[in-house]
Formats: C-alpha cells, structure tokens, sequence
C-alpha cells in the first residue's frame, strides 16, 4: 500500500470522515498528483513542498478558475495530508502548516421579505386560536422567533417561569450563559395566555415552555421541523430554518429604522460586527444609519 492510500484508509477507517468527505480529500489529491505529473507510488515528501502547491494554487485560479473557497478545501486536503505523513514519519516536517486560507466573501443569511412575512403570520395566527394544542404551540413557536429573535437554542430551553407575568417580556439564556431580558410585542400576549392555558399538565412539574403532548420538553430538530413545514407552506423561497426567522426579524427592524445598537442588544450579540453581518443585505440602509451615527461623517470633521 503506497502513502496515498494508505492516508485515504486512515480518514476512512480511523478518522470516520464522510463518504462525501474522503471523496473530496481523495479527488484533490489524485489531482494534485496529475498536475505533479507522480503516481501515488512515485510520491513522496519533497512532492508537498510549499512552492510546489503555491505553483499549483495559481493554476487553480488561473487555469481552473476555481473559487476560492474551493482551492482552501483543496489546499487543506494536502495540508491534513502532510501533517499525517509527519506523524508516520514519511516526512520531517510539513511547509504547508503555516498556509493561510484565502478570504472568500461572507455567506449572508437568507430572510423572507415582509410581503411573504405577512402571509406566514396570517397562516400562523389561524392555528394560535385553533383548538388544538400542537398547531398552537407551533403557531406560538413561528411567532415568537419572528418578534423576538430568539436562537434556536434559546427557544428550546426557555421555560414558563420565563415570560412576565404581564407577557411582554421573557427571561433568555443565551450564549456563554449570558441572560438577557428580551421584549415581547403586546399582540403575543393573548397567544401565549391561551397556549399556556392549552398545556399538557404533565408539563407542570418541569415548566419547559414548549412541550409535547405527553408534557416532555421537545428538541432543537422539533422546531426546526415545524418553522421548516410553516415556511415551505406558505411558499417561502430559499432556506427555512429558525435561524432564517432570526434574521428576518434583525432585517425587518433595520429596514423600519432600528439602530444597529438596538437590534445587537435584542440578538444578544457581544459586538457590533457580528450584527452587521445579519444586516448587510440592504447595503445602502446600512450606510444612512452610519451616516447618522457615525460624529466624524457628514460636515462636521
């Protein structure tokens, strides 16, 4: 068995990467090899030398005109290689370990347009006031990440005792176990009264505000099965998860004139930078709001 293959066995076999996972580590490297003009049981060492793949980087731009983020993937396929080939003692040390990545642009989070948001509410509120427990509690569900912009996480672990006694607003750990204390729009407050009304009494004893029938507390994939079905129903394009309703609530309020400030407070962001990246997708919106903001913008410098 060469290097190659018996790398591709480790990951395979030792390392239980994906199927899809060691099909990408095996075309990259097979195409490394290629361009090396080396069979697996020619290669050795000196083949990963950094010149070499710098060489072989700029062909993937150049010639292949491959995105960046698809020359990292393959640039880190040799760099898990020759880390490997180190700890075997195929290879003295490895150049590739100080490579940096290339910059590929942020993926921005989708959001649904108000027009469509409008639509899913509407669909919503009929099961809030239904007579059934599990439509309500899904209702409640979309709602609630939709006005407050809860994480997935958040939304599973709040409970009862949570929610003010005048339901508007709720108690949220979030991440690092910070607490926050998150408002809650008036117009949720009879929703959740008749939710809570509606509640399995098994639930009572363990408090956790969304539960099944049988009173147990449900899981992060329940809810992301429910806002999933909710959204696709209502022809939401895109991606339909909560974390796309996180981010069209922190769209929504930008878009009606929220200060970037507020909207980190009501995300539980501890920067500002990490709150941009939810807003960039109306660009010119963000820069009135700086504009606005900002003492060393405008005519007074």
């Amino acid at each position: 068995m060469n290097i190659v293959s018996e790398f591709i066995h480790w990951i395979e076999s030792v390392r239980r990467y994906s199927p899809l996972t060691v099909r990408n580590y095996t075309r990259d490297i097979e195409d490394f090899l290629s361009w090396c003009d080396v069979s697996a049981d020619e290669f050795s060492a000196e083949h990963l030398s950094r010149l070499k793949v710098n060489d072989w980087v700029v062909y993937l731009f150049e010639e292949r005109e491959l995105k960046r983020s698809s020359v990292n993937r393959a640039v880190a396929s040799l760099r898990t290689l020759a880390s490997w080939m180190v700890e075997r003692g195929y290879a003295q040390k490895s150049e590739l370990s100080q490579m940096s990545q290339f910059k590929t642009p942020k993926r921005l989070p989708s959001f649904v347009p108000e027009t469509r948001m409008d639509d899913v509410v509407d669909r919503v509120l009929e099961d809030a006031y239904s007579e059934e427990f599990i439509p309500m509690r899904n209702a409640f569900i979309v709602l609630l990440i939709y006005t407050s912009g809860l994480r997935l996480s958040e939304v599973v672990t709040a409970n009862v005792e949570d929610i003010s006694s005048d339901c508007r607003s709720i108690r949220v750990l979030g991440k690092g176990n910070k607490m926050r204390v998150q408002p809650l729009v008036e117009g949720l407050k009879p929703i959740i009264e008749r939710y809570l009304s509606y509640m399995p009494k098994s639930a009572q004893s363990l408090h956790p505000l969304f539960v099944s029938e049988k009173g147990r507390r449900i899981c992060q994939r329940t809810v992301e099965r429910v806002v999933d079905r909710i959204l696709q129903e209502a022809d939401v394009q895109g991606k339909t998860s909560p974390h796309v309703l996180r981010h069209t609530f922190a769209t929504h309020l930008l878009n009606r004139g929220s200060d970037l400030r507020e909207i980190q407070e009501l995300l539980g962001h501890t920067s500002l930078r990490a709150t941009q990246v939810y807003t960039h997708t109306d660009i010119e919106k963000l820069k009135e709001v700086y504009a606005l903001a900002h003492p060393r913008e405008g005519g007074d410098r």
